[in-house]
């Protein structure tokens, strides 16, 4: 009779699956083996009706050769570490200061997280208009405090290009970082704060004791978030510089993006797209077994 009940409930829960496994596949892992196809192909809408030509690792060939997906990988990740150290750094410093409690503490909270909720692309407007050299307010106070001679086209030189965008994402992902933080930080018992506090243990000794072990999970998976979202990020570059200048912004995303629909090489993008997506992959299994050795 317990066989039965399990089996039925075994049936029951498959049953209760396969609408989210429909959604998940038909959303998510179609297109995704479609993209991988169609990176095996000479797939270009340029021309007229005409049979998908297979190339096999062609359009990886000349992507490789031209070097564009090697330029693209490295901006990728300099935006990556530029951006995720901030967000870690400055999250881990609010939420340890608003940790302590206070007055107006909720009020800074929610103002904290005002940010997060703002859409990327309004985001990536307003950061443009800041950098603006003519009327930006990033520009009013450099000259105002006599920083700088003249106006800074931020986003349109080379060498500030990239460090304005990630201005742009720090803004915007902070709030998450922070949030996190400070959860795992209400979660550390306090009676471990009071032991260490009997025992004498200076603050950084207590920090790097107690406060970091506790914040272990929280910082593996958040960080992991943070890698992620700023691998495919796309919104922020696309509307702020388009991938300029001089290709100086051209990460993976926007590299696939111009291949696929500004070009009309689908089976270019697709090799980009798939480039992209084993790298993440990769980077995201190397990134969990070295935190599980550290744990142990």
């Amino acid at each position: 009779m317990k066989k039965n009940e399990q089996r039925g409930d075994r049936i029951f829960g498959a049953v209760l699956l396969v609408p989210s496994i429909l959604i998940v596949g038909g959303f998510i892992f179609l297109p995704v083996i479609q993209s991988l196809y169609y990176s095996f192909f000479d797939y270009k809408l340029t021309r007229k009706k005409v049979p998908l030509t297979w190339n096999s690792f062609g359009n990886y060939r000349s992507l490789w050769e031209s070097g564009k997906l090697q330029h693209a990988f490295s901006v990728t990740f300099q935006f990556m570490v530029i951006v995720v150290v901030l967000v870690f750094l400055l999250g881990l410093v609010m939420a340890l200061l608003l940790n302590r409690g206070g007055k107006g503490e909720r009020a800074k909270r929610t103002l904290a997280l005002l940010p997060w909720g703002t859409p990327t692309v309004i985001v990536a407007l307003l950061w443009s208009w800041m950098f603006q050299p003519e009327y930006g307010v990033v520009n009013f106070f450099l000259l105002k405090l006599h920083l700088v001679a003249e106006p800074i086209s931020f986003l349109v030189n080379p060498n500030t290009a990239l460090g304005s965008v990630a201005v742009a994402a720090v803004w915007k992902q902070l709030p998450f970082l922070f949030i996190m933080l400070l959860a795992g930080l209400q979660g550390v018992p306090s009676e471990m704060y009071e032991a260490a506090h009997i025992d004498g243990a200076p603050p950084l000794r207590v920090f790097w004791h107690i406060t970091l072990p506790f914040l272990r999970n929280v910082i593996r998976s958040s960080i992991l978030v943070t890698i992620i979202t700023n691998f495919k990020q796309f919104p922020l570059f696309w509307t702020m510089t388009g991938g300029g200048p001089m290709g100086r912004t051209e990460t993976l995303a926007v590299l696939a993006y111009k291949n696929a629909f500004v070009n009309l090489n689908f089976g270019a993008g697709a090799a980009v797209a798939a480039s992209w997506m084993a790298a993440l992959i990769i980077f995201s299994l190397i990134y969990n077994r070295v935190f599980r050795e550290a744990e142990y």
